[in-house]
């Protein structure tokens, strides 16, 4: 089966030149987008619109309500499912997004475990409120002493996780992270794909930014997050987590101003673009393409695509 990615760092360009080099080759897309899955979030992600699709199908958005939580796993067999489907009808497979994590777990088919049941969880935590984190953090010592040299003493959660997953698996979560760490160095992919990164200027990216944002405040971004606090959605969901939203709580709350709330968003926003250019470069098989130098033109960048996928 093959598939295409056009990846990048927010603000890159990925829309446009994705629905372009649809309408190309006759493929569909996918969004492989971690928050544009959720209803209600519009403006935030910077979903596509229908105006913006031009008549090419696009799926995996709108797929949750904001208080469901998106799990890789299932995020990752969704996306299997659109790509046999779209491949099985004789067309390509466009993958699109940012989120790097689930971008790998998709290319390579990475193996996730259910949680283990609540009561166990629960167990864990009633045992670190009675004997304390330093307690867990030697339970996870004597088990897995690899990933305790990994994982803070204080981060409670990673180290339950850990826990559970040896409890659950007879097998240490070190031991399953490394193996798939060497499934994605042996591009060991059940797809036979074509990976590229939209890369520019430093300065210019974090410009782009900027203005994408004062654009979505502009178009109502934040009466957009406002709705989904007054319908009593919580920080501690991973909707609200996502850039874009997380920023506005505080000043609902009357805890900053306004304007402090937009700086946080454009600050957050650049360091996460940051982030993302970091983990592609650090990708063993993308071809980045300098997007400035093409002028940002649509038709070029794609025209670039289809040469190196020829």
């Amino acid at each position: 089966m093959s598939v295409i990615l056009i990846a990048g760092p927010t603000a890159s360009g990925k829309t446009d030149v994705s629905v372009t080099l649809a309408k190309k080759i006759d493929a569909e897309i996918i969004c492989t987008d971690s928050m544009q899955v959720y209803k209600r979030m519009n403006i935030g992600t910077a979903k596509v619109t229908k105006e913006e699709m031009d008549g090419i199908k696009h799926y995996m958005i709108d797929k949750l309500e904001p208080n469901v939580n998106c799990s890789v796993a299932w995020f990752k067999d969704e996306v299997k499912k659109y790509i046999n489907d779209i491949n099985s009808r004789g067309k390509t497979a466009i993958l699109v997004g940012g989120t790097g994590f689930y971008i790998n777990a998709i290319l390579f088919d990475t193996t996730f475990t259910q949680d283990t049941n609540k009561d166990y969880k629960q167990e864990l935590t009633e045992f670190t409120n009675k004997f304390g984190k330093e307690a867990l953090f030697e339970k996870l010592c004597e088990i897995d002493p690899e990933s305790a040299g990994k994982i803070h003493p204080n981060n409670i959660k990673r180290i339950i996780r850990a826990i559970e997953y040896f409890y659950q698996n007879n097998e240490t979560i070190s031991s399953h992270n490394t193996s798939q760490k060497y499934k994605r160095l042996a591009d060991d992919s059940p797809y036979n794909y074509y990976y590229f990164v939209l890369d520019m200027k430093r300065e210019l990216l974090y410009n782009r930014i900027n203005k994408r944002i004062d654009i979505m405040v502009k178009n109502g971004l934040v009466d957009e997050v406002r709705e989904l606090y007054n319908d009593g959605l919580t920080e501690d969901m991973a909707s609200i987590k996502a850039i874009g939203y997380k920023e506005f709580y505080p000043y609902f709350r009357g805890e900053i101003t306004y304007e402090t709330a937009i700086e946080n968003l454009k600050i957050n926003t650049r360091r996460f673009a940051k982030r993302q250019i970091t983990w592609f470069k650090h990708q063993a098989t993308p071809i980045f393409i300098p997007v400035d130098e093409y002028g940002f033109d649509k038709y070029e960048i794609s025209k670039f695509i289809l040469e190196n996928i020829k």
